[in-house]
């Protein structure tokens, strides 16, 4: 697990340095503010179009193989995104990006199912999600350092294109964690838990045949999921983008908004490593619901003019809140999707996110333009009030168990007593 977190920080770090460096590349080849949102929204326009079948891939196979093959992909998108000579290369190598880590994202999603035990997910997802906490506190800082000059000599004359190619070095380094990282075992353990959900679905499905998407969005839990998964990431990406242009409108110095939103990443950071003692206080649903509820109400509140320390002071708050909730949702949608489609699922819930990422920052472009900078996070507030109402009114699902002697969930071999008291 630890492996997986260092090898997470680096590949998150990496597309955190890249994407702003993306931009700032778009802007030197004589991009205007709306080919700049075109290149950067290519990010997430490819991962929709693979992220279902990719899942389908992961449920009948191995997860390892996909986190080596995205680091490759983030690296390659990174570095030729650096030598882009066009507009329209720019958004393809920006697309790589995505696609990468999107592939990364999955593998590495989907081995954290696989080799937890049901009562693992919590603890798990949320230690997995610190380290992409950690990338994303570091690769903004460094990206910018970058880009702003921090590179001397020649190479400052090309600020954008030495972010892009140290965000594409940095990602290798992810390889150095990512030696034998999944379980021999996992596989088999996976193929035994499809058959026993085959034999739950009494026949109705052939052994080893695909579970339909609508039958994984059924299932109790998993649109409550993924739709809380959605807003808490639209709050984050929204956040990040208009905090700038609400700070700019308020005579906030840029410096003094990179900080706030330090304080953010870092809080989120905090709430993740708090997040099984919280889980096991509250619960996973009552925990969902009350941060929801809490960053919604926050979110809301940015829209009022406020000194700067009680704006850090809602912003601590709002990034504890929202680190809460990706984790979870996670956890969730794992538990409440069939066995043998967990992967699939996952891949679903990574296609709203995608979603989010393509239409959040779009019409709160189009609502700051007719009613102000703060007008955005009043409608995230919403957002973030909805999912929790969707949350509340949905029943936590029961968790699949193992048979007695199998491995929880494809990964090590647990006793006959350890499996006994988890049924129990």
């Amino acid at each position: 697990m630890l492996r997986l977190v260092v090898s997470f920080a680096f590949a998150q770090g990496a597309v955190c340095m890249g994407r702003p460096a993306v931009s700032y590349h778009a802007l030197g080849l004589g991009a205007d503010a709306g080919a700049v949102g075109v290149v950067t929204a290519a990010f997430a326009l490819l991962p929709l179009a693979v992220a279902v079948p990719l899942g389908r891939r992961t449920d009948r196979g191995r997860c390892g193989p996909l986190l080596p093959a995205g680091v490759a992909l983030i690296a390659a998108g990174c570095a030729l995104a650096g030598t882009a000579p066009s507009l329209p290369l720019l958004a393809a190598w920006s697309a790589l990006l995505g696609l990468g880590h999107l592939v990364f994202v999955i593998g590495a999603q989907s081995l954290v199912a696989r080799q937890s035990a049901p009562h693992e997910h919590d603890r798990n997802f949320s230690y997995f999600t610190i380290g992409g906490s950690m990338g994303q506190l570091a690769g903004p800082v460094l990206s910018g350092w970058l880009v702003g000059g921090g590179a001397s000599g020649w190479l400052s004359g090309h600020s954008s294109a030495v972010a892009l190619f140290a965000a594409g070095a940095s990602s290798v380094c992810a390889y150095a964690t990512l030696w034998r990282i999944e379980e021999p075992r996992a596989t088999r353990g996976s193929r035994r838990a499809r058959r026993r959900d085959d034999g739950r679905d009494g026949g109705l499905a052939e052994s080893g045949s695909p579970v339909p998407v609508v039958r994984i969005l059924r299932a109790r839990g998993v649109p409550a999921g993924i739709l809380t998964s959605l807003a808490v990431l639209s709050t984050t990406d929204v956040l990040t983008a208009y905090l700038p242009v609400l700070g700019e409108e308020r005579g906030i110095a840029p410096g003094v908004v990179g900080v706030l939103l330090s304080l953010r990443a870092a809080a989120s950071v905090v709430s993740r490593v708090a997040l099984p003692s919280m889980t096991a206080w509250l619960g996973r649903q009552m925990l969902l619901v009350a941060s929801c509820v809490a960053a919604g109400l926050l979110c809301a509140l940015l829209a009022v003019p406020m000194p700067v320390w009680a704006l850090a002071f809602a912003l601590l708050v709002l990034g504890f809140g929202l680190g809460v909730g990706q984790p979870l949702t996670m956890s969730t949608v794992v538990q409440a999707a069939p066995d043998r489609a967990r992967s699939t699922a996952l891949a679903l819930r990574l296609t709203g996110n995608r979603l989010g990422q393509v239409g959040a920052p779009a019409g709160a472009g189009l609502l700051a333009g007719a009613a102000g900078a703060a007008a955005p996070f009043v409608l995230l507030g919403a957002l973030l009030l909805g999912a929790a109402v969707t949350a509340a009114a949905t029943r936590a699902p029961a968790p699949s168990l193992p048979a007695p002697g199998a491995a929880d969930g494809g990964g090590s071999e647990r006793s006959g007593a350890d499996a006994g008291a988890r049924t129990g």
